[in-house]
């Protein structure tokens, strides 16, 4: 599985201490099977979140279905609607390990969003390891899904 990541200025430094966490953790033999691949911001010089949700948003649809892609910016709020405007994509802003698990297992999120203002490290690593273990129940969650794939293309 490929795991693309990037942020905006406000969320770049949570998002190296998640990198860094990633790398470390993998060194240990544990999630060897993520490549993890950061589309930058690469410094926290101000920037516009659109363009790093756009570039995330790109690869994620030229790669395979089981990728998945984590976004963080100063609340989540901008790198979820930006994300969300586009059609194959689901961003989920998650504050929460709970929230994760929900956004995979009912709405097959590809995309977790994080605010790297509102919510701190261990929490931000909890949600990323419940968004990547959990899987999409299907059933009735697939049948909305598929409601709200009609209605985006009605508008």
């Amino acid at each position: 599985m490929k795991l693309f990541i990037a942020s905006d200025h406000a969320g770049f430094q949570l998002k190296s201490e998640l990198i860094k966490k990633m790398h470390e953790y993998s060194d240990k033999g544990n999630n060897s099977e993520i490549e993890l691949v950061d589309l930058g911001t690469n410094s926290d010089e101000s920037c516009d979140y659109p363009i790093f949700a756009k570039k995330l948003v790109e690869n994620l649809l030229n790669a395979s279905e089981k990728d998945r892609g984590i976004l963080i910016c100063g609340t989540g709020i901008g790198m979820s609607i930006a994300t969300n405007r586009h059609s194959q994509i689901r961003a989920a802003l998650c504050f929460n390990e709970e929230m994760a698990i929900m956004s995979r297992k009912h709405n097959n999120a590809n995309v977790l969003v994080l605010g790297a203002r509102i919510i701190d490290f261990d929490v931000a690593l909890q949600c990323i390891r419940a968004f990547l273990k959990t899987d999409f129940e299907g059933g009735r969650h697939a049948r909305r899904l598929a409601l709200i794939d009609e209605c985006a293309k009605q508008c």
